[in-house]
């Protein structure tokens, strides 16, 4: 009788580099003795396959686990890796082959239409499976298979699905692989890498000679289309390369880019590895280098993937990647956390990929094996180009490398000739410059003629971010710039940021270039018009340049990088006047943003403190038009109508007092205008109720209210009865918020049972204003928006008002209600935001200003509002800034007297209550 497991081809298991001796990972002898013990005796087929399928069960879980454990050991061995799980594989389907072969489908002899030869394709095909990988399987088949040969493939699938391998397979014929090849390229690719696996061995090489001559011979052209329009609009899917949670195997600069540009190359070159491409001339040795590692390095961080999840999982969502960065052994270092480490080596590597994608294209188009950029097809007209330059299919290249790297000043010269021709830069040329970046040196750093082609970089062409990203991905960037070295492709592991820290200044760059353009007037009226009376752009640009320079340090990284700025600034070319607002700009980028989204703006002390830190109306302008880049750079879903209401507002009013002077900001001024303001609304309205109205509300409801909110409250008022519970839910669409105004009687708490009302809808405050008037009603203001950040649809507010209404009569008790809602999601857990809280004295005139600095959850308002409650505190308004997963909760406060908290001892007390709030809180969600 045949041995039960099919020996591997002759070295075939010691050919290949595993990452454990193959005994280990499946022992053939071993499983061939425990096969004959079990299967002897046996006539029942489902018996039969039961007692196989257990036997390779614990096999498949030894091997499993064996290079789990190796991989463990060695993390970042990746190749070997995969080729365990495929070794592992071949021998599960070899076996369950013989199985089916010998014990449930014996034959004494076979016949011509009994003829089957089992191919692996696609990534199997490759010899290359992550943990979790399908198994895809071609069955090939004569022209008429006999019954026992489809029984013999419905036997072995079964057994490979009771092993809980996910197969995807396909009967066919040679000449069913050569039409489907040519109608279908998804499979046409899975065939160019097809594999024997077992069986009839000379079926098999039939078919790799029939593919050659009569699929792939002729083809090339319209696959590369095929393959990079794939490409393309897999990347239009995916999104950036710098995408804060990536897929590994499909974005951008992932796997599938690096398999794509193999696929090519295979389909042109018939090569069977990467290594060929640098015989071929396609690679130098050293993009060769580059291609194994960014190719090993994705391998393995797939495979930390697969083994964490226990599933095929592809995407880097934020838990993963914390738990993946353990795994292959980043660790905190001062100033970062592991997994920022690991994710700066990730985009680092995606990086790289696109490089040598960017390569491989061109040297296709010079084999006139793929179309021409489209542009150079339209326009046809040579751009007149300077000497030292010349076009090579469509792009800049360079005459005479060795006259160009003659000239230090080429290195940043051929940017501002790409720039200025609007032309991309050939990779030939883009190697040239890479491999020569140790010319860029201090010397050549402070040379004028370098410092005034970096500004008109930014300054002259137009579209600054074109060149600056090239730049970035080339390293000349950082080769003239070292201090911006340690940001390139620097995760900043929240879930507030979209980019890494450099692609983010390029994107501020991009914003203000756009401004410039008056592409943005429309949704930035006052930045625009800022940029049309005119501002030092070289300031303002190079202040964007450097803002976040010092990110990633233990230091914060506005003073820090203050003080980098004055050391960089000069060197670009600034003067020592330009030097000073840049260092200032850099150290309070934040100001503006903070004051705006933290402070309550319509408090006359919030302006008239951020009127004396900007001092002048030149530094806010700069600020202003800093601060909107910063913002819309981010992300981009960032900015938005309330983002832009609140820097609006404080930038009018800012400039107003700079102008006028900072007397005009008091409150009895805003009071009779508001008054004023609100009479012309009601016009309408009799006299003797206008005045009523007018005199029941105390000063601070005055100055705090828009009129649109004071006409709702007035007509909410009027006329309302003891115990009636008045809401308005109305879109505020110029604040990207639903306004929700309350009226009822006041009562200790009111403001919490709203917070908790609102938490039960799912709203997300962001702005909340309490007044109480001199007749004993409440009027509280609450904006808030959807889980997606915008304001409720028209159509479900009769329900949300529904629900507040309940909740507000004690119908529902939001603390109980709360328990299975304020939970925090499974990928956002990982997430570090320590607490913090600060009492504020001087930045209101009456009241204690109260900032809440943690973790941000469903519940959290809800939880603080209901503590300071039940400690007596006043809550006058709310201002809500969400950054992700970080929340910061400032409260205006008073205490049952109409005092501010004043003593340390109080503050002491209500700090110990809101950080109880917060870690019962924490618990709860975390259950």
């Amino acid at each position: 009788m045949k041995p039960l497991v099919a020996p591997a081809e002759s070295g075939e298991a010691t050919a290949r580099h595993l990452i454990s001796t193959p005994k280990r990972i499946f022992d053939e002898a071993a499983v061939s003795a425990a096969l004959k013990d079990v299967l002897d005796g046996l006539t029942d087929p489902a018996e039969i396959q039961a007692a196989a399928v257990a036997v390779l069960q614990d096999a498949q879980k030894n091997g499993r686990a064996e290079i789990a454990r190796a991989f463990a050991a060695s993390p970042f061995n990746a190749r070997p890796m995969t080729s365990a799980y495929c070794y592992l594989t071949d021998q599960l389907v070899r076996t369950t082959l013989q199985i089916a072969g010998q014990r449930l489908h014996p034959v004494e002899t076979l016949g011509p239409n009994d003829r089957l030869a089992v191919i692996g394709v696609g990534g199997y095909g490759r010899g290359e499976m992550a943990p979790y990988s399908d198994v895809d399987l071609l069955f090939l088949i004569p022209q008429t298979p006999s019954q026992r040969t489809e029984n013999l493939i419905e036997s072995m699938l079964y057994m490979l699905w009771d092993l809980k391998l996910k197969v995807g397979h396909s009967t066919r014929t040679i000449r069913d692989c050569v039409t489907l090849g040519r109608e279908d390229f998804t499979i046409q690719t899975a065939l160019l890498e097809h594999r024997f696996i077992a069986a009839d061995v000379a079926l098999a090489q039939d078919l790799d000679e029939t593919l050659k001559t009569d699929l792939f011979a002729g083809t090339g052209r319209s696959f590369i289309e095929a393959k990079l329009e794939e490409r393309d609009a897999r990347h239009r899917k995916q999104g950036l390369r710098y995408v804060v949670e990536p897929n590994v195997k499909e974005a951008k600069g992932g796997l599938r880019d690096l398999q794509s540009l193999f696929w090519i190359a295979k389909h042109i070159y018939s090569v069977e590895h990467a290594a060929d491409l640098v015989d071929r001339g396609v690679f130098l040795e050293e993009e060769f280098k580059t291609f194994v590692a960014a190719e090993n390095f994705l391998w393995a961080v797939r495979g930390h993937l697969h083994l964490i999840s226990g599933r095929a999982t592809e995407q880097l969502t934020f838990d993963m990647q914390v738990a993946v960065a353990e795994a292959m052994g980043y660790r905190d270092t001062r100033g970062r956390r592991g997994v920022e480490v690991f994710m700066q080596a990730y985009f680092r590597h995606a990086t790289e990929v696109g490089e040598l994608t960017r390569i491989f294209l061109t040297k296709l188009e010079a084999l006139h094996v793929k179309a021409e950029p489209l542009l150079e097809r339209i326009f046809r007209r040579r751009p007149k180009l300077r000497d030292g330059y010349e076009v090579v299919g469509g792009r800049l290249a360079v005459t005479d490398g060795k006259a160009f790297i003659g000239d230090k000043l080429n290195l940043l010269r051929i940017f501002e000739e790409a720039l200025r021709t609007g032309m991309l830069i050939h990779p030939d040329a883009m190697r040239l410059v890479k491999a020569n970046l140790a010319l860029i040196d201090d010397d050549m750093r402070n040379t004028p003629e370098a410092r005034r082609i970096f500004l008109d970089l930014m300054l002259k062409h137009g579209n600054p971010e074109r060149g600056l990203r090239r730049m970035n991905e080339l390293g000349v960037l950082s080769a003239f710039i070292p201090e911006f070295e340690p940001i390139v492709a620097m995760m900043q592991f929240n879930m507030y940021h979209s980019y890494t820290v450099d692609e983010h200044t390029i994107q501020c760059i991009t914003n203000l270039a756009l401004i410039e353009k008056g592409e943005l007037e429309e949704d930035l009226p006052v930045a625009s018009s800022i940029l049309q009376r005119g501002v030092n752009r070289k300031v303002l640009y190079v202040a964007l340049l450097l803002h976040d320079i010092a990110k990633g340090r233990p230091e914060d990284h506005s003073i820090l990088g203050a003080q980098m700025a004055r050391k960089i600034a000069p060197r670009l070319g600034l003067n020592k006047a330009e030097v000073d607002t840049v260092e200032w700009l850099v150290r309070y980028h934040l100001l503006m943003s903070d004051m705006a989204q933290k402070r309550d703006i319509s408090d006359p002390r919030t302006v008239r403190d951020f009127a004396k830190a900007v001092q002048t109306v030149k530094r806010l302008d700069l600020l202003c038009v800093l601060t909107v880049c910063d913002i819309r750079g981010v992300g981009p879903n960032t900015w938005n109508n309330w983002k832009a209401v609140l820097i609006r507002g404080l930038y009018r009013q800012t400039k107003r007092a700079l102008e006028t002077g900072l007397e005009d900001l008091n409150r009895e001024n805003r009071g009779a205008g508001a008054k004023k303001a609100l009479r012309a609304a009601l016009a309408h309205w009799p006299r003797k109720d206008l005045q009523a109205e007018t005199a029941r509300h105390y000063p601070p409801y005055w100055q705090g209210l828009h009129t649109a909110s004071q006409v709702v409250f007035a007509e909410q008022l009027r006329d309302i009865q003891d115990g009636e519970i008045r809401i308005d839910l109305h879109p505020d669409d110029d604040r990207d918020a639903t306004r929700a105004c309350f009226v009822m009687a006041d009562h200790p708490g009111i403001f919490a049972r709203l917070a908790g009302a609102l938490a039960l809808v799912g709203a997300n405050v962001v702005d909340a204003r309490s007044y109480t008037t001199k007749d004993g009603w409440v009027t509280d203001a609450f904006w808030i928006q959807d889980a997606e950040g915008n304001p409720y649809d028209v159509s479900r507010l009769p329900r949300l008002r529904q629900m507040i209404s309940k909740t507000l009569k004690g119908e529902i008790l939001a603390r109980d209600a709360l328990k299975s809602r304020d939970k925090v999601k499974k990928r956002e857990k990982v997430f570090k935001v320590p607490t913090h809280i600060t009492f504020d004295n001087e930045g209101s005139e009456i009241y204690t200003i109260i900032e809440v600095d943690t973790r941000d959850r469903p519940g959290l308002l809800y939880d603080l509002t209901r503590s300071l409650s039940e400690s007596n505190v006043y809550i006058a308004n709310a201002v809500i800034a969400t950054y992700g997963e970080q929340v910061v909760d400032t409260f205006y406060v008073k205490d049952m007297f109409g005092l501010k908290y004043y003593t340390e001892s109080k503050q002491k007390t209500l700090e110990k209550r809101l950080r109880a709030a917060i870690i019962d809180g924490v618990a709860r969600a975390q259950d």
